[in-house]
């Protein structure tokens, strides 16, 4: 019998990027489509207490993916918005997940969590030994405080609630709004625009000295769920590729993915953000077998085909 047999199984966040992955995977895991919850944010507002009651009814597991969450011009634009929507959403969802004694508790926090000038690689000790970067800290820490509700509620309560820290991801699907998008996908958009308007300069944020690691979608989808069948301990885990690239590198290869041969500016007023990203994934691969399988380059190929294909009007 597959562990996953007769489960209920609830995703918060489950329409989003991460989530559409998640849930095909679950499906493939021997998961009905039936026994899937997935409340929709435009239907159901999880900052609200009842509403997270009324989607944990009869509900086996709890996978907690919703988030309010954007990349660096957003997080400076809108620091409160992220930190209360984050928090309460996730506070709520494990107490009513425990109420209501949902056997187990999946929550997934974010990279953005880290201290500031963690060594690299990011080892999952050193998680509270500083201040995360400024300009994503209220969203970090709002996710951070489920790790300390998940601790404490298995130390008073017995409850079975896990903790991942994936890193920055990325794939199709990917959003793609200048407002609120990522690196990869803001860096696709942007090159892609530039060669599709003839456009022979573009302009990028910050030096192009920090790094970061990124995971492919489709592998941060596979690693939640062998976690959530595998994993049952306190501590938290990395979920990353265990690699990280220059943004100045990573730049430069979008532009080649996308064809742009133009000239590429970088605004230094503007932040780099974090200095450095590179998670330790080893613990991940001991406790549940995880380990990344996409390639880098492969992984933004299909991403930018994909941009191509689906949203170039």
């Amino acid at each position: 019998m597959s562990f996953w047999n007769n489960k209920k199984i609830l995703v918060t966040g489950g329409a989003g990027f991460l989530g559409s992955f998640l849930l095909e995977q679950l499906k493939a895991s021997g998961v009905n489509e039936e026994d899937i919850r997935i409340p929709r944010s435009k239907d159901v507002d999880l900052r609200r207490w009842d509403n997270c009651v009324h989607v944990v009814k009869d509900i086996d597991m709890v996978i907690h993916l919703a988030a309010r969450v954007g990349g660096i011009g957003f997080n400076r634009a809108y620091p409160a918005t992220l930190f209360y929507d984050n928090a309460i959403m996730g506070i709520q969802m494990m107490e009513v997940a425990r109420q209501e004694e949902v056997a187990k508790f999946v929550a997934v926090g974010t990279v953005c969590a880290y201290p500031k000038y963690t060594p690299v690689p990011f080892n999952e000790d050193e998680l509270w030994n500083g201040y995360p970067e400024e300009t994503n800290a209220p969203y970090g820490l709002a996710k951070k405080m489920l790790l300390v509700q998940s601790q404490a509620y298995r130390q008073q309560y017995g409850y079975n609630s896990i903790f991942l820290l994936p890193v920055n991801l990325y794939g199709p699907g990917d959003n793609f709004d200048p407002e609120s998008s990522h690196v990869i996908p803001a860096l696709i958009r942007k090159f892609t625009e530039a060669v599709q308007n003839k456009v022979s300069e573009v302009e990028v944020w910050g030096t192009g000295n920090a790094s970061r690691e990124f995971l492919y979608v489709e592998d941060a989808a596979r690693g939640i769920l062998l976690a959530a069948e595998k994993y049952n301990g306190p501590e938290p885990v990395n979920l990353g590729a265990g690699f990280e690239i220059k943004i100045v590198d990573l730049v430069e290869l979008i532009a080649e993915l996308t064809e742009f041969d133009g000239v590429i500016k970088w605004d230094a007023t503007k932040p780099d953000g974090q200095p450095r990203r590179c998670l330790d994934v080893s613990r991940a691969e001991q406790e549940f077998g995880f380990r990344a399988k996409t390639d880098f380059r492969v992984g933004l190929e299909k991403t930018v085909e994909w941009y191509s294909k689906n949203l170039i009007k």
